[in-house]
């Protein structure tokens, strides 16, 4: 049974992660990291010292612990530069932060960094209206430049090809080929897929509540910094970091909404996509770093999300995810893995780390903490 701890300031509970069922337990590693929580508060998605609390938890986690592999996110400038008007100087102040805690972490726990940059964000330009269509649009994950149409009709086809804000419209059957998938693993794709030009994004069902002043731009390439090696592609630093462990003990960073231009260090410029489509800071990206694949069509953007929302759905702490991958960086290699990020849900959901550790916040409102022990 893999457990489930919210920490909610001095409250805390532990749950079946799977079935979201109340449970009890005397697992000593379940005790040490409701410690480790109870220390380490999170202050918020877009305060600075959440650069600081990821540094802080992924130390404290490395020292009881004691593993090989540390998958870490920091997402703080990716919320604060989509929700918040800033001055190029205070932009330049979160940067500079981010990359002192990244120095700090691997000045004190040793590893040997990994350090990518999910993309950069670009101002917000306008909207693309796909809420009067005769089908269902959804934009959903947190997309903004992608959205799915689901049963359109003539005219609805013929309003989305005669939208200037519209880059590219492909049908699922594009997208099976792009992605090399089968019918069958392609069941949860729409009709046509919408990608919208760089500084669009949607009015759809799905859509984020709160209105952004900048959006992912379209980013075909991140920087990614190391000294294990070269790689090409972000599908390739799962192969080179499995390739140097265990004799190396390894920290993959992760640092969202920093792109080409605004990474300070020495890097690799890395393809971010496939053919046409690019990946945007998110879980599909995510995946493509931690499982070393495109898994793409396990949660296509623009799918109907809303029809696995049932009592029965499993996970019921990991939002719209279904189960927990298995098969990321180090899984097969019997390696102890932990994952600390202040970005909610896709810490745990997309590393299938050993012991997670996250923020528990939705759109932005903080309300503590969430770990995931994975058995």
């Amino acid at each position: 049974m893999s457990i489930a701890v919210i920490d909610a300031r001095e409250w805390q509970r532990t749950f079946d992660l799977k079935t979201g069922a109340s449970v009890a337990t005397n697992d000593p590693t379940v005790g040490m990291v409701k410690e480790i929580l109870a220390r380490h508060p999170f202050p918020g998605d877009v305060e600075i010292a959440a650069n600081n609390w990821v540094t802080d938890t992924t130390l404290d986690l490395i020292e009881k612990y004691d593993p090989q592999l540390a998958c870490v996110t920091y997402s703080m400038p990716y919320f604060i530069f989509r929700f918040n008007e800033i001055t190029a100087e205070e932009k330049a102040t979160v940067i500079a932060s981010v990359f002192r805690e990244i120095h700090r972490l691997v000045q004190s726990s040793g590893f040997t960094p990994v350090i990518i940059g999910s993309g950069s964000l670009v101002p917000l330009k306008g909207y693309i209206d796909l809420s009067r269509l005769d089908g269902l649009a959804v934009a959903s994950n947190w997309s903004t430049s992608y959205a799915g149409i689901h049963n359109p009709s003539t005219r609805d086809l013929e309003y989305i090809d005669n939208l200037p804000q519209v880059e590219k419209t492909v049908t699922k059957e594009d997208l099976l080929k792009l992605f090399a998938g089968s019918k069958e693993e392609g069941f949860r794709l729409p009709d046509y897929f919408v990608m919208a030009k760089e500084g669009y994004t949607y009015k759809a069902v799905g859509t984020t509540l709160r209105k952004p002043v900048r959006i992912p731009g379209h980013n075909y390439f991140i920087p990614v910094a190391t000294d294990l090696g070269e790689v090409d592609s972000i599908t390739q630093i799962r192969g080179l970091v499995e390739k140097n462990l265990p004799q190396k003990k390894i920290a993959v960073i992760i640092i969202e909404g920093v792109g080409l231009e605004d990474f300070p260090l020495p890097y690799k410029r890395c393809v971010n996509s496939v053919g046409w489509y690019f990946y945007e800071t998110g879980e599909l990206q995510f995946f493509a770093i931690n499982m070393g694949k495109h898994n793409f069509l396990s949660y296509p953007q623009g799918y109907r999300y809303h029809e696995d929302d049932d009592e029965k759905q499993p996970y019921p702490f990991s939002g719209y995810f279904r189960d927990i991958p298995n098969d990321t960086i180090g899984a097969q290699m019997g390696l102890k893995r932990i994952a600390v990020g202040s970005r909610s849900m896709l810490t745990h959901a997309t590393t299938g780390a050993d012991i997670c550790i996250e923020c528990f916040a939705r759109n932005l409102s903080n309300q503590g903490l969430m770990a995931v022990i994975i058995k």
